[in-house]
């Protein structure tokens, strides 16, 4: 059987690869400093990219990452590393800004089904922090699904479910407990043979833990949780694994924080969106306008408020993808003079009050 079958190569991929006479396919496995682990059709090798490609590369996310399909000059380990020359389309990609990286975006893990969103019932649990990866996790092209880790530390189960469902419209929620082992399997029908699932969150939120158990054996590192109920780091690089079901997982190194870039925030707050179009106005900014939809929605208290907050500040970093750093400012200034229609009307504002001042 061809390795690459099992590692979720579709007749598309082989199709695809057929565009590229004289070189082979592969996939990213693992990812190093300069390196690539990456498997072929006879088995794994190390890799790393041509000079060409580095040369003609402009930007971060379009070097390999971990899931990525690639063309490479071999299909097995002969002396020195294989060389990448070419990236394959990507199905979906989930992404976050580069840390130190300017504007840059980096990969996280690409070509994958699913995103299991995991988020532990202790001190981790953070309603923003959940709506901050839905929102990155659905602009992946990637279906999400939220994954409650530790249910057994929670005090109140059945309130928080019903809070997280109100943050997570047309998103599955799935719950698993330290002290039920077998509710991991719940996590299965996402992952079926030839289907890659990728695992997100904060530190110390289980994610080697559930990979373990679906796995039947030790296949990630672990470690015990820290005294003052923050995660350690255990996963220090992404990592493709095959599980004995055939099902395809990426575990993740856990982040705090997870930069937003151009997300359409039309899914994860579906329903502020659709509140948003019973304004008064198309282009309402829900701030002080009469007839606003939003402002309606709070006195009543159809609408928390921490969720619209979460809202604006998401949209407002999303504003910012691409922009220079002058631009950057310039869209700041404009926010902090919204209520007056902008920077420019509010520009013009100042003129009018120090000539009526001068006369």
């Amino acid at each position: 059987m061809n390795q690459l079958i099992r590692y979720g190569a579709t007749k598309h991929r082989f199709t695809e690869a057929m565009l590229y006479p004289g070189l082979h396919l592969a996939r990213v496995v693992s990812q190093y400093k300069g390196r690539y682990k990456i498997v072929t059709e006879e088995g794994e090798c190390l890799a790393e990219v041509s000079g060409k490609f580095r040369y003609e590369t402009t930007g971060l996310s379009q070097y390999p990452a971990v899931g990525d399909f690639v063309m490479t000059d071999r299909t097995g380990g002969s002396s020195g590393n294989a060389v990448i020359y070419q990236v394959l389309t990507r199905n979906s990609v989930f992404e976050r800004k580069a840390v130190g990286g300017g504007q840059q975006t980096q990969v996280i893990a690409a070509n994958i089904d699913t995103v299991f969103i995991c988020m532990s019932l202790n001190s981790d649990y953070n309603l923003s922090r959940l709506e901050r990866y839905l929102a990155v996790a659905w602009n992946s092209g990637a279906a999400p699904v939220v994954v409650l880790t530790k249910a057994d530390l929670c005090s109140d189960l059945q309130s928080v479910i019903a809070e997280i469902e109100s943050v997570t419209p047309g998103t599955n929620v799935i719950i698993t407990s330290s002290c039920d082992p077998s509710s991991s399997e719940k996590l299965l029908p996402y992952l079926q043979p030839g289907l890659t699932a990728s695992f997100t969150g904060s530190s110390g939120v289980g994610k080697s833990t559930l990979i373990n158990r679906l796995a039947g054996e030790e296949l990630l590192r672990t470690s015990v949780i820290r005294q003052d109920d923050k995660g350690r780091h255990t996963t220090t690089r992404r990592e493709l694994l095959v599980l004995p079901q055939g099902g395809i997982v990426i575990d993740t190194p856990g982040m705090r924080e997870l930069g937003v870039e151009s997300v359409d925030l039309a899914q994860s707050f579906s329903d502020i969106d659709d509140l948003s179009s019973h304004c008064r106005f198309r282009d309402c900014t829900h701030t002080t306008e009469p007839g606003c939809a939003l402002l309606k929605a709070l006195k009543t208290g159809t609408l928390d408020a921490r969720r619209l907050e979460s809202y604006r500040k998401l949209k407002r970093e999303a504003r910012y993808d691409g922009l220079s750093s002058r631009q950057i400012e310039s869209e700041k200034l404009n926010a902090m003079f919204e209520d007056m229609g902008g920077m420019k009307k509010a520009r013009k504002f100042i003129r009018q009050n120090n000539k009526r001042r001068r006369e």
